[in-house]
């Protein structure tokens, strides 16, 4: 056990199976021992997500007055199946992805390097709780909030979405896990682009990436069309997720039937079935939510 401290610099104990390691007095599990001392480049650890089925570990650091989240691939992650250098080939393949798409509800790109045996991409620090359901509490809070501000985030969903496919690129693997939302500044951010793909693309896995709440029919099949189409049905189970409590019966739906109609119609299995672009769903929405509020206003 000696040996490993001296590798890692950090103090380590196998429990259960898996290795212990701490890093600024913070812990995180690996399968092995792994030399992490290079993360001090990026400043002093705060925070730590090492559950992660990507294969990537991720770091809150601080410098400088500054926060961080460092995404490295290249260690032997205990939540992941594959192998360090299949993880750091995904995540080398996602850098096109963040230097090509900038906008204001997508988390900022620093910088990304080789380093530390593997691959390190830098983002701002962004505070918020995620959607997703992986984090219990914070899950909770966020379908707690008014639906003044569901609307909000849902029309930040839209507009971000509508702006891919104006950039020539799919949603791949965008979920709940993908949004934060700051209860302070109430603001989105969407923190995880890694699987987006360029204009044409076809369904090369079968089963892609992805939750399978989010996921629209071809997402399942091989050699299916993924495209803009296929985003109007992820973009309406955001809908079903925000106003349905993830249920997608009428009964329980929090907002108008007309929406629910919308919404319904951008879920549907043919493609053909579904609002043919972000924009004529966007559009659809908005007419009405406006409708409904109007009506509302004359109650």
């Amino acid at each position: 056990m000696q040996q490993l401290k001296i590798v890692s610099r950090e103090p380590i104990d196998k429990v259960q199976g898996y290795y212990l390691q701490t890093l600024d007095g913070l812990p995180y599990k690996l399968k092995a021992p792994f030399d992490f001392s290079f993360i001090s480049r990026y400043g002093r650890v705060f925070k730590i997500f090492d559950d992660q089925d990507s294969g990537n570990i991720c770091f809150g650091t601080e410098k400088d007055g500054e926060r961080y989240f460092v995404k490295f691939a290249g260690a032997p992650a205990e939540a992941y199946g594959g192998t360090p250098r299949e993880a750091v080939e995904r995540l080398q393949s996602a850098l096109p992805v963040y230097e090509a798409l900038c906008h204001r509800s997508l988390i900022e790109f620093v910088k990304a390097e080789e380093v530390g045996g593997g691959f390190a991409m830098v983002f701002r620090w962004v505070e918020g709780d995620c959607m997703g359901r992986m984090y219990p509490e914070s899950h909770r809070r966020f379908m707690e909030l008014p639906v003044e501000e569901k609307l909000q985030v849902y029309g930040d969903i839209l507009d971000f979405l509508e702006y891919v496919a104006q950039e020539g690129y799919v949603a791949v693997d965008f979920y709940d896990g993908s949004i934060l939302y700051d209860f302070v500044t109430h603001k989105t951010t969407v923190c995880d682009i890694d699987f987006f793909r360029k204009q044409p693309c076809v369904n090369d896995m079968g089963r892609m990436w992805g939750s399978s709440r989010f996921q629209a029919p071809e997402e399942f099949r091989l050699g299916d069309r993924i495209d803009e189409i296929t985003n109007v049905y992820t973009a309406g189970a955001f809908a079903f997720a925000l106003f349905g409590a993830y249920s997608r019966t009428a009964e329980k739906w929090i907002l108008s039937e007309e929406l629910f109609r919308v919404v319904t119609r951008a879920t549907a299995d043919e493609r053909s079935g579904r609002q043919q672009s972000i924009r004529q769903l966007k559009t659809e929405w908005e007419e009405c939510l406006d409708e409904t509020k109007r009506n509302n206003s004359r109650q």
